[in-house]
C-alpha cells in the first residue's frame, strides 16, 4: 500500500524549489513580501469554498493555504529566524493556554459563548504581558493593518470595548448611524471635496460595523450574503431579458428596477 504523504512531503517539496542549486528560480525570487498577497487570497478562497459547501474544493483550497504556512516558515527558516516546527509548536501553546478548561486545571466552561469571553479574556493578557516585555505600544497598535478595512474595523471596536471605551446599546448605534448619514448629505451640500466625502462615507462604514459587532452579525460574512444575493438577482434579471431576446444593455433603468423587484420574491426560479 502506498503511504499516505504527511507533512514532511510538502516540507520537503518546498525546500527543493527554494534551492538555489536546481529549484524553482520563481519560489527562490520570493520573500515575505510577495508571497503575503497569495496568503491572504487562498484564505478568501477557503471561504469561498466553505460559502459555495464545494466540499472537493475545499480540499484543495486548504491544501493551497497550507503550502503558504509551509512557504512563509522555509524562508523564515533559511534566514535564521524559526522553521516550521516552531510554528506548530506556538500554535500548540497557544491552543493549550487559552484552554485550560480541557487541557489543564481551569473552571469548567460548557457553553461556546463562555469559551468566547475567556478566549478574549485570555488574548487580553496576552498582550498586556507582550505590552509590558516591550514596556510600549498601545491597545491598538497590533491590529494589524493588513486585514479587510470592514474586519479590521470590528477588531479595533473590540479592543477599544475591552476597555469600556463604547456604546451601551444598539439603539446608540443606530442614532449614530442616522448622524454620519446626515453629515454626507451636508458634505455634499457645502461642496465638499472628494477626499472629505470619503472621509465621511469612512466614519459611517465603520459605525455600520460597530452595529454589527452589537448585534453580534459577522459584517463581512453579512455582506459577503448580500453579494450573493446580488448576483443571483441581477442574473434572474438577465435570464428574464434573455427569454425576450434581449439584453440589460437594451433595457431602460425602469425596466430593470421592475424585473428586480419581481426578482426579490422569485430568485432561484427558471
Amino acid at each position: 500500500m502506498t503511504q499516505r504523504p504527511d507533512i514532511s512531503t510538502l516540507l520537503s517539496i518546498m525546500a527543493r524549489l527554494r534551492d538555489p542549486d536546481g529549484g524553482c528560480p520563481w519560489d527562490i525570487e520570493q520573500t515575505f513580501e510577495t508571497i503575503a498577497p497569495y496568503t491572504i487570497e487562498e484564505a478568501y478562497e477557503v471561504a469561498g469554498a466553505i460559502e459555495d459547501r464545494d466540499w472537493p474544493a475545499l480540499k484543495e483550497e486548504l491544501g493551497d493555504l497550507l503550502l503558504q504556512v509551509v512557504y512563509h516558515a522555509r524562508i523564515a527558516e533559511e534566514r535564521g529566524l524559526f522553521d516550521f516546527a516552531d510554528v506548530v509548536g506556538a500554535i500548540s501553546d497557544k491552543m493549550i493556554a487559552r484552554h485550560p478548561h480541557v487541557f489543564g486545571q481551569g473552571d469548567a466552561i460548557d457553553t461556546a459563548e463562555k469559551q468566547t469571553v475567556a478566549w478574549e479574556e485570555h488574548k487580553r493578557r496576552e498582550r498586556a504581558a507582550k505590552k509590558a516585555a516591550k514596556n510600549d505600544g498601545g491597545l491598538l497598535d497590533d491590529v494589524t493593518r493588513a486585514l479587510p478595512a470592514l474586519l479590521r474595523a470590528e477588531k479595533l471596536q473590540k479592543r477599544m470595548a475591552s476597555v469600556g471605551f463604547d456604546w451601551d446599546s444598539p439603539e446608540r448605534v443606530l442614532d449614530k448611524i442616522a448622524e454620519e448619514a446626515g453629515e454626507i448629505v451636508e458634505a455634499r451640500g457645502a461642496g465638499a471635496s472628494q477626499d472629505e466625502i470619503a472621509g465621511e462615507i469612512g466614519d459611517l462604514l465603520f459605525v455600520v460595523a460597530n452595529l454589527a459587532r452589537h448585534l453580534k452579525v459577522d459584517p463581512e460574512a453579512a455582506l459577503r450574503t448580500t453579494n450573493a444575493k446580488v448576483v443571483s438577482r441581477f442574473k434572474w434579471i438577465e435570464a428574464a431579458l434573455a427569454k425576450d431576446g434581449r439584453s440589460t444593455s437594451d433595457a431602460t433603468l425602469e425596466e430593470m428596477e421592475a424585473l428586480w423587484q419581481q426578482a426579490k420574491t422569485q430568485a432561484g426560479k427558471p
